[in-house]
């Protein structure tokens, strides 16, 4: 929905009325109210008042942040990327125990700041309020804070928002799930040029080390029809690439009331006039289906990347895992990829030391890296999280066998890895243009379609174009480029 649309509508709203009970109605009565508020703190204050939201975690966190910032933006708030901000808001995760001490940590820098500030709000959501014994060290440990909600219940933000300007005390709004789904709330994107699309939520495989799907709930698929309407609406505002998101986006569609599998949402977002690319993730490999495989070939528009999270290749500790594949499933499933999609980039994510991990089964992990020659690989020593199953397995692996098993994965993946990506030295391959070079603003960094990075010479007129880029230099996990025939006639301004 577009700036005017939100305030046309928020004028009609009498808030001398009772709250609608309909969302996303009810939302929008108490973003007029945090309006009201917002602008009475400024009188006080004699200035603008500021927000930062701070993301730990994954893209789905990533998109959810953008809601928050669209629910402050209109709500009156100037955002920033500083914490010396009026309104801080965490959006942790809960995947490793190091998330969660992350933002242990950097909440008592926030108290710092917020005796600094009497005025300054403190909030804390997703992932990690969800976590049992969460709410309770936060009410003893950090009083500071203001709100405190999880990953449920995100869209009742306008309506936390305007609690917290009502109240003194903290307020804590967790829910144990959902079957909501509301749509049309402001969304505040980080990017003009590409964007998230939450296509589900939750999670229904559980993984015996894997939090998720307590913290996040049951699947639920949003509809087709609300899909396409969104990634039609962000074509029009500009939007040149989506990526797809779902805790698994090859189970999409099976709690609808007229099921569509994930591949046929797929062909119908390929008909968007305007987007040019479409990413997707993340695929659990065993939903991961031929029709699928068919329509990645057939396509003009879905980039040649597929994250494909192996997490061990013992057979043994998969079934531990409760990841119902094997081995040499995963490599049957690999093979079929590549025979199809050639130039296929595949990506993976790889746990050492899950319980009763032994020095052969990290082998058999090796042996899958190298027949399947990863272009890069997200490597973690397994976190035990408390209310998982793996978390009460006997045979916790000692800190140093897992280290030494870490580091001889990592040594692999990095090895193979170089290996597959130098291969594209040479070529002269399309790259989405996404920002300017941080080290060097002589250049542009852009992103080709398997998910390389490329640095070549460009201006910041560049950004959010599809260009052509010969890959001169190889330099490990990333190129340096020349730009090669121009931005073409149909993406000048």
């Amino acid at each position: 929905m577009k700036i005017e649309e939100i305030n046309a509508l928020l004028e009609d709203i009498d808030l001398n009325g009772q709250p609608p009970s309909e969302e996303p109605a009810r939302q929008y009565y108490y973003l007029k109210k945090c309006r009201s508020y917002v602008e009475a703190e400024e009188k006080k204050l004699g200035r603008k008042l500021t927000a930062c939201v701070t993301t730990f975690g994954c893209q789905m966190n990533a998109r959810d942040s953008e809601k928050l910032s669209g629910i402050l933006e209109q709500a009156g708030y100037v955002l920033t990327d500083s914490e010396e901000a009026d309104f801080d808001i965490y959006n942790t995760c809960t995947v490793r125990d190091n998330a969660d001490q992350r933002v242990y940590g950097r909440l008592g820098h926030l108290n710092s700041l917020k005796k600094k500030n009497p005025h300054m709000k403190v909030a804390l959501c997703g992932c990690m309020m969800q976590e049992p014994g969460t709410i309770e060290k936060i009410r003893k440990s950090y009083r500071f804070v203001d709100l405190v909600f999880g990953t449920h219940n995100i869209f009742k933000f306008a309506e936390l928002l305007a609690s917290v300007f009502e109240q003194k005390a903290m307020i804590v709004d967790i829910w144990e799930g959902t079957d909501k789904i509301v749509e049309d709330l402001p969304v505040e994107r980080k990017y003009p040029f590409k964007s998230g699309i939450n296509i589900m939520f939750g999670c229904n495989n559980f993984c015996s080390y894997c939090i998720v799907p307590y913290v996040r709930g049951r699947e639920r698929s949003r509809s087709p029809k609300d899909i396409i309407r969104e990634i039609e609406a962000l074509a029009a505002d500009g939007v040149v690439e989506i990526m797809l998101l779902g805790q698994n986006v090859n189970s999409y569609g099976k709690n609808l009331e007229e099921p569509m599998s994930f591949a046929g949402l797929l062909r119908e977002v390929e008909k968007i006039e305007g987007i040019e690319r479409i990413r997707f993730m993340t695929s659990h490999p065993k939903d991961l289906s031929d029709e699928l495989i068919e329509v990645m070939a057939s396509s003009k528009k879905i980039c040649r990347h597929l994250h494909l999270p192996l997490q061990s290749g013992s057979t043994r500790i998969l079934q531990a895992m409760n990841r119902r594949y094997t081995k040499e499933q995963y490599l049957a499933l690999v093979e079929k990829i590549r025979a199809a999609i050639p130039d296929i980039a595949l990506t993976t994510d790889i746990i050492v030391g899950f319980p009763g991990e032994t020095p052969e089964d990290v082998e058999e992990t090796i042996d899958v890296i190298k027949k399947v020659r990863f272009d890069n690989a997200f490597t973690f020593i397994y976190s035990k999280r408390t209310g998982t199953p793996a978390a009460a397995m006997e045979n916790q692996v000692s800190e140093e066998v897992v280290k030494e098993g870490f580091d001889k994965v990592l040594r692999t993946v990095q090895e193979t890895a170089r290996e597959q990506v130098k291969r594209l030295s040479g070529l002269t391959l399309e790259a989405l243009v996404e920002e300017v070079n941080e080290q060097d603003p002589s250049l542009v960094t852009g992103r080709l379609s398997n998910n390389t990075l490329v640095h070549f010479p460009g201006d910041p007129s560049l950004i959010g174009k599809i260009v052509s880029v010969y890959l001169k230099e190889y330099k490990g996990f990333y190129f340096l480029g020349e730009m090669a025939g121009g931005v073409p006639e149909c993406q000048k301004a």
